[in-house]
């Protein structure tokens, strides 16, 4: 029997930065995403000799214990690590996990925090734990931010565990999901529309994010602003969803860019600015970083008659455009029995 697992990336639109403490304790965040068609991978086969194997596909890493060994964070694994220790699945006979990704770490499409919600959902079928969507989410919040101590916020564990289009508020002591029901056309012309851009390098958020933070709590007039600002478009971009103003909803992502840029300056260079540039002069309506910013991937709105334009003229600086689909259901799990597999 292998228990297998699934947990969608994210894209966000607006609002990112409103989800980092201490700002939704202070002020309460709030964030527009959606969940795509890439995903973090995992499987887990038990084993009845008291060992425990941890591999990654894409790091080319191995590890190895038995039940009573310590698992310490030496920087090799340590999700993977912290949610084996966190959910007490060390209480067994032993098992085999593997993990894979289809973006790596700082791409800014939350793909650690998807790998960290794949791992509960696979540790939860494997102890069988009664978690909620939310119990989830949590766990892999306090995994990832507190047992490690990873800087960052609450959105993509939550979009990662639900799935689909949210709009996701933050207060000082809870989160709410608002699933969205956006319409088939808004989601096929979303599709048809939306360029995913690689630019050629990933990055650290936590020292950005580290960054916005310092500036929020000391007050800085730009942050505070941005973040304000960050909190309407969130809005403002899911109301123009909804109501199928599509156009409105491209140029309020060039909005969310301009914005986002005043958190910290850290977010964007000079390349990074040279790509957005050139996308909007051959037919980006608006476009914006993924995730913290300063590498990793950048999204598109344009106009589909002009997205071949968009996409040579990115090739020629050495962007991989691509497009992709939308996610419906977020953390699946399932079990395969197979002949020949240990059980």
């Amino acid at each position: 029997m292998i228990i297998r697992a699934k947990a969608p990336l994210r894209i966000s639109f607006a609002g990112g930065g409103t989800d980092v403490p201490p700002y939704p304790e202070r002020e309460g965040g709030c964030v527009l995403n959606a969940t795509i068609d890439n995903f973090a991978w995992g499987s887990l086969r038990p084993r009845t000799d008291d060992k425990i194997e941890i591999e990654s596909a894409d790091l080319g890493i191995s590890l190895k214990y038995t039940i009573d060994s310590e698992m310490a964070f030496d920087g090799q694994l340590d999700l993977a690590k912290a949610a084996i220790l966190r959910l007490g699945a060390k209480n067994s006979h032993g098992f085999d996990v593997f993990l894979h990704t289809d973006a790596p770490p700082g791409s800014g499409l939350g793909s650690s925090s998807a790998l960290v919600v794949g791992l509960v959902g696979l540790v939860k079928e494997f102890t069988n734990l009664p978690l909620t969507e939310y119990e989830i989410a949590h766990l892999a919040y306090v995994i990832e931010r507190q047992d490690l101590g990873i800087q960052g916020g609450l959105q993509d564990q939550y979009a990662s565990s639900f799935g689909g289009f949210n709009f996701i508020e933050f207060e000082k002591d809870r989160v709410i999901v608002n699933p969205l029901r956006i319409s088939r056309e808004v989601v096929n012309e979303l599709e048809h529309n939306l360029l995913l851009c690689y630019t050629g390098t990933t990055r650290r958020s936590d020292h950005i994010i580290e960054d916005q933070t310092q500036r929020f709590q000391a007050n800085e007039g730009k942050t505070v602003s941005a973040l304000r600002q960050q909190k309407q478009l969130a809005l403002d971009m899911k109301n123009a969803l909804l109501q199928r103003r599509l156009t409105d909803f491209g140029d309020l992502l060039h909005s969310a860019w301009q914005s986002k840029k005043n958190l910290s300056p850290k977010i964007s260079n000079s390349a990074i600015d040279e790509i957005y540039e050139e996308a909007r002069k051959h037919g980006a309506l608006g476009g914006k970083m993924t995730g913290a910013g300063g590498g990793g991937y950048m999204l598109f709105y344009c106009l589909f008659e002009k997205k071949h334009k968009v996409v040579e003229a990115l090739r020629k600086l050495g962007v991989v455009a691509t497009e992709f689909g939308f996610d419906h259901h977020g953390l699946q799990t399932w079990r395969v029995h197979e002949a020949g597999i240990r059980s």
